[in-house]
């Protein structure tokens, strides 16, 4: 598309999202992927670029930009007291195991199936918290070292190849564990780093003799579209996280039930539509 004008449309465009994006991640521990990833598939459909990379493309960009929004959400909750470092420390290896993994399926394998299972998983997460509090709990603490490292590769590999930062799994299997909901949201926050950067730097690997790529690509990345969602993700997400805490524990609990239940609408309309 050769019209500037729609091209700094489409950019403004971009940048309200970004700003969106970065108020829920703030708020809710999340990367902003889930709003993110559609948005630029369909930015890219109207900008002419080829069908073949579109999905990888928008995941890439979409993991490079919530780099920026996890640690801009980090910072904000590591300042409230609500990161928990030993959490941290149960749960990352597994993520940074299933970040591997994910990225490494993300070069051979469609994400249909694995959509459909995670949309199934946010909308039985979605009605446990939909109460307020959930209604079911696996257990008072985080399980052993064993059941900490399944939870956190299953939230690597899922997050990964879906572009969504990890936010959204950590936070529902924080509070399956009885984590509350406002420590949950922090931590999630810094597993958002654990994933955005090493998934970035895989899609900018996988991708790098892509064919079809737009202009300024590193690989799956696309730079432009980065330098037009970060700034303003990075800038509403401590606003996210300052509204995050002063939101009554149940109150914030439905909120998080209601974006889950949403973002599972979605992927389920993209797998049928």
């Amino acid at each position: 598309m050769e019209n500037p004008l729609i091209i700094v449309i489409l950019v403004l465009a971009l940048a309200a999202i970004g700003a969106f994006a970065g108020l829920i991640a703030g708020m809710l521990g999340i990367g902003g992927g889930i709003v993110i990833v559609p948005a630029l598939y369909h930015v890219q459909g109207i900008l002419g670029i080829a069908e073949a990379p579109r999905m990888h493309l928008a995941v890439g960009t979409s993991l490079a930009v919530i780099v920026v929004t996890s640690l801009a959400s980090l910072r904000a909750h590591w300042r409230l007291h609500a990161v928990d470092p030993a959490l941290l420390r149960v749960y990352g290896p597994g993520v940074l195991a299933g970040v591997a993994a994910g990225t490494a399926l993300a070069a051979v394998v469609s994400g249909a199936v694995l959509t459909a299972v995670f949309a199934a998983f946010a909308l039985l997460a979605a009605a446990n918290l939909a109460a307020g509090e959930p209604f079911r709990r696996f257990g008072d603490s985080m399980p052993g070292p064993a059941g900490s490292l399944a939870a956190g590769l299953t939230t690597g590999i899922v997050s990964t190849m879906a572009g969504i930062g990890g936010g959204a799994m950590t936070v529902t299997m924080l509070t399956l564990y009885a984590v509350p909901i406002h420590m949950a949201v922090g931590t999630a926050s810094a597993v958002g780093v654990l994933v955005s950067v090493p998934g970035a730097a895989g899609f900018a690997a996988i991708g790098w003799d892509a064919p079809g790529l737009p202009t300024l690509s590193l690989g799956y990345v696309n730079l432009l579209g980065v330098a037009a969602i970060a700034p303003a993700t990075a800038a509403m997400a401590p606003i996210g996280a300052r509204l995050a805490h002063r939101l009554p524990h149940k109150m914030l609990a439905r909120v998080f039930a209601l974006f889950l239940a949403v973002a599972a609408a979605r992927m389920i309309w993209s797998l049928i539509g």
